[in-house]
């Protein structure tokens, strides 16, 4: 049965401690610890690592940065990596995300030149990753990316080539998809199921499930029951991670917003 989490990240509106409480009042089984923003300290990661088991929660995904940019930011972008990849072991997370976020560039030749020392990146965390017992996922992103699209994406996991790197699949978060559509970038010629989602859900691990427009009950900018119908199909069973971006589209609080997607998920999961 796949499983329900929610990203947990400390904003000026809510805390991690907050989010975490939700979640347990909501009955979802995990949360995932969004790494930016919040103390790295032990004692404070060791709070909410046990915060979590109070309350029955596993720890999925934890979130990190980039590792793609100009070679002269690279050693720093992989010491505050191998930080993050710390604190993923130490609170007991399934997968450190990573992003491969920079523009992309205009020219083959500035592509290429950026292109191979991100592969090396990923590799060098990995087997940093992998002495400690942590997986990593490259989430894709819609703009100033080098995993905006599914193409991108496959290559980079052909290329890195590590066990323990895997997919994280974010559903709205794609060149030109619906995700980009509250920047006003939605192309309306892109397929976000058959452009996107078919090509890469064989490899996904976790699934971000982005939540935009909610307060009628039903998730109105992205079709779950034909996300989790090709989830199904690639035999997918993992967890799915809450992520709402709820801007002003929703008429209801936000805690009203993630009942509603929380209910309208599980009854989409059940009659898979």
């Amino acid at each position: 049965m796949i499983r329900l989490s929610m990203m947990a990240r400390e904003t000026k509106d809510n805390s991690i401690d907050s989010v975490i409480e939700l979640a347990h009042r909501l009955k979802l089984d995990g949360v995932d610890i969004h790494l930016s923003g919040m103390p790295r300290e032990r004692d404070y990661l060791l709070r909410v690592k046990l915060l979590c088991l109070k309350y029955g929660l596993s720890i999925g995904y934890a979130g990190a940065g980039s590792f793609v940019g100009p070679a002269e930011g690279a050693d720093e972008q992989m010491e505050q990596g191998k930080r993050d990849v710390d604190a993923a072991a130490f609170l007991g997370a399934q997968l450190l995300r990573v992003f491969a976020r920079h523009k992309w560039p205009d020219t083959e030749a500035e592509q290429e030149a950026l292109w191979r020392p991100m592969i090396h990146s990923f590799q060098e965390i990995s087997d940093y990753a992998a002495d400690r017992g942590v997986a990593v996922g490259l989430q894709n992103h819609d703009n100033g990316s080098f995993a905006m699209t599914a193409k991108q994406v496959l290559r980079i996991l052909r290329e890195v080539e590590r066990e323990n790197f895997n997919f994280l699949m974010d559903t709205g978060q794609w060149l030109g998809a619906i995700g980009s559509h509250p920047r006003g970038e939605f192309d309306p010629q892109v397929d976000l199921y058959e452009d996107y989602l078919r090509p890469t859900a064989p490899h996904a691990v976790y699934v971000r499930a982005k939540i935009y427009k909610i307060d009628g009950g039903t998730e109105e900018f992205m079709d779950y029951e034909r996300i989790l119908g090709i989830l199904a199909e690639a035999g997918f069973n993992g967890t799915m991670g809450l992520v709402f971006e709820l801007g002003e589209r929703n008429s209801i609080p936000y805690e009203d917003c993630v009942r509603l997607a929380v209910t309208h998920l599980r009854e989409v999961i059940a009659g898979g």
